[in-house]
Parts: structure tokens; C-alpha cells; sequence
């Protein structure tokens, strides 16, 4: 594979990389300009910006914007005696562009009914990673296929709960309440996700919060979950739905982000 098929191949796998390129290359060096390598949390995934004390500095600096989830690219020039500490007399210059992907932003969808179907066109082109989740092979073959999304058949949805990341945005879209419990029930007293979704009406809202804290949950967390989910504007057409529950999950993934 060359260094942009697996470039290619960490996108779509979620992993985040850096890919450094020696954009510029004076005097004695120990590489020619164009010169790349790829770089993940792991280290050094492919490729080769001379090796040695240089190739390390540019690992470290990779590693530090990596840790810190610094997604700005940074243009570094060096001096290899006195900023790299090598015999030779010449100078680069490193272009580092970080690629955090979709794995950042996790979204969980349990049901993958009506408003999924039009939800899921509505994400996919967001940096997310999606997974949805139903008992039901028939509506899984209806979602459209890509990179950024997962699609899990489970005769028990509410066991993929536990193995979920854990700043998931978790929408519960089953057939109805009765499933939808399950799922939220795992969800509430077992995960500490930062947003919680269910279609539905307030009535249906105050079902659940009732039915949940008969069944041991703590009536505290028994009431966090938002329902209806989406933002009130529009009609009750799938797409409109699915538009404000995107809405929704936008506004709440930066309130989150801003908080820190």
C-alpha cells in the first residue's frame, strides 16, 4: 500500500494520525524534500523523514499533538545542529497535519426504524462515528452503508450498551417503550454517557421515568434522559424529526465540548 492508501485506510478505521511531510530541505540533510511518514498514537505507522535524531524530534512533536488532541497543523523549522542536535549543517521544515477522524464524536442509535432511516444520511457526513443497533436484520439491510458508520443485529440491543465509548451520544429509537427500557436502563445506572436521547412524547417520557425507578433505578438518574428528543420546531414527518434530532445533537456536542 502506498503511504496515501493507508492514509486512507486509518480514516476509515477511526484511527487518529499524523502525517508529516518535509516540505523543505537545505544543506546537509539527512532526507529530500516531499519525504513523509505517517504517525499514531502507537508511533511510527509508515513512511520515513530520514530517520534519526531528526525522524525522533518530529515522532515527539507527533505524539504531543496526538496526547493533547491538537487538531491545528503546525509549520516547524529546525536547524539540525542547534535545534536537533546533529552533525549536519542544514535545515528543515516540517509540515505536521493532525487527523482526529470521525472517532471523536461517538453516536449510538438503538433502533434503526423510520426516523433512523432518515436520521442516518443526516450524520454521515458529520466527523462522527455512528453505530445502530436493532433486533431486526430487515431495517439494518435499509441503512445506507459507510466508513463512519457500524451496524450491529442484536436479539438483545441493550448488551452492546456496556460496550459503548464513553462520551456517546445515545439516542433510543425502538419499537417502543418496552425496548426502549432495557437500553436506557443499562445506560442510566451502568455508563456515564453525556447525552441520552428517546423518541417520544412527554407522556412517554414520564412512563419510562416511572417504570425505570420500579425496576432500582435511582429516581435522580431515572430522569436523565431527554424525551422528546429534538428540538421543537417542525412537524412530525420522519425527515423533520430526524433534522431537529440532529440539531439537537450538534447544539449538545458543543455545549459539552465548551464545558470542557
Amino acid at each position: 500500500m502506498t503511504i496515501y492508501e493507508q492514509l486512507v485506510a486509518l480514516e476509515n478505521e477511526g484511527v487518529p494520525f499524523v502525517l508529516v511531510t518535509l516540505v523543505d530541505a537545505l544543506g546537509s540533510t539527512p532526507q529530500d524534500a516531499a519525504a513523509k511518514m505517517l504517525v499514531t498514537a502507537k508511533g511510527l505507522h509508515s513512511g520515513t523523514v530520514g530517520g534519526g535524531k531528526v525522524e525522533a524530534a518530529a515522532l515527539k512533536l507527533s505524539a504531543e499533538m496526538l496526547a493533547k488532541g491538537d487538531a491545528k497543523p503546525r509549520l516547524v523549522s529546525w536547524t539540525l545542529k542547534g535545534d536537533v542536535g546533529m552533525t549536519c549543517g542544514g535545515s528543515v521544515k516540517f509540515y505536521f497535519e493532525p487527523h482526529f477522524g470521525p472517532g471523536t464524536w461517538a453516536i449510538a442509535i438503538f433502533g434503526a426504524g423510520h426516523v433512523a432511516q432518515a436520521l442516518l444520511p443526516v450524520l454521515v457526513p458529520l466527523p462522527c462515528r455512528i453505530t445502530v443497533v436493532d433486533s431486526r436484520p430487515e431495517w439494518l439491510d435499509k441503512l445506507p452503508r459507510a466508513p463512519n458508520v457500524s451496524i450491529i443485529h442484536s436479539a438483545s440491543p441493550e448488551s452492546i450498551v456496556p460496550t459503548l465509548p464513553d462520551k456517546t451520544f445515545l439516542l433510543a429509537m425502538t419499537m417502543g417503550h418496552a425496548t426502549d427500557r432495557p437500553v436506557l436502563r443499562r445506560a442510566l445506572t451502568e455508563r456515564n454517557f453525556p447525552f441520552i436521547g428517546v423518541i417520544g412524547s412527554a407522556a412517554k417520557a414520564e412512563i419510562l421515568r416511572n417504570e425505570l425507578i420500579a425496576d432500582g433505578v435511582a429516581p435522580e438518574r431515572a430522569s436523565g434522559f431527554h424525551c422528546p428528543v429534538g428540538l421543537d420546531f417542525g412537524t412530525n414527518h420522519p425527515h423533520e424529526i430526524a433534522i431537529s434530532i440532529a440539531a439537537q445533537l450538534i447544539s449538545e456536542r458543543d455545549r459539552v465540548q465548551a464545558a470542557g
